[in-house]
């Protein structure tokens, strides 16, 4: 990583590393990097849906009749935010939110006939995405690049202020693949 000077002092007259510039900075980059993959989504998937809004939708193809609760584990969200998206696709009509019989205290949710048809939409954009947002590497920097978030994103989880939980067994709440560190 660059850094802007090779070392500078301080008051007391001590040699210091200078800091990294910023546009160095992992935090920079992985937000640009954010940035990047957002915009990419938007133009390869089209209007009308949003990354974590898709996200939903395919936990939901996935795993019909979750909770809410259940919902923000598998994505990585508060519940907050879960039942707010829930109630956004409801509106739209992509999502159904049902009270059990049982129990008013939670909704379980399903995908609607034109949440369905959305995703066989979208899922074949969502490859095309994922080739775009690799292409500029070689295929053994597209794998790396990929471990190594996965492996990032991992071992950062429970920093996280909404962790993800998939629901595996304690430790396995990751791709298959284990992490060492």
């Amino acid at each position: 990583m660059k850094r802007r000077g090779a070392r500078s002092s301080n008051s007391t007259g001590r040699r210091m590393e200078s800091p990294l510039e910023v546009y160095d900075e992992p935090g920079h980059l992985i937000r640009r990097a954010q940035q990047i993959a957002v915009s990419m989504f938007h133009s390869t998937m089209g209007p009308g849906v949003t990354p974590v809004q898709y996200c939903v939708l395919r936990i939901l193809q996935e795993h019909p009749g979750i909770d809410q609760v259940t919902l923000a584990k598998f994505c990585g969200l508060d519940t907050s935010t879960a039942a707010d998206l829930a109630v956004r696709l409801e509106e739209r009509g992509l999502v159904r939110r049902m009270m059990p019989v049982k129990s008013k205290r939670f909704r379980l949710l399903h995908l609607t006939p034109e949440g369905t048809n959305l995703l066989k939409r979208l899922v074949p954009c969502s490859e095309r995405l994922a080739r775009r947002l690799l292409q500029a590497l070689n295929r053994e920097e597209q794998k790396v690049f990929l471990q190594l978030l996965k492996k990032f994103v991992h071992l950062n989880n429970e920093a996280s202020r909404a962790p993800l939980d998939r629901g595996f067994p304690q430790g396995r709440n990751h791709n298959s693949r284990s992490f060492a560190r």
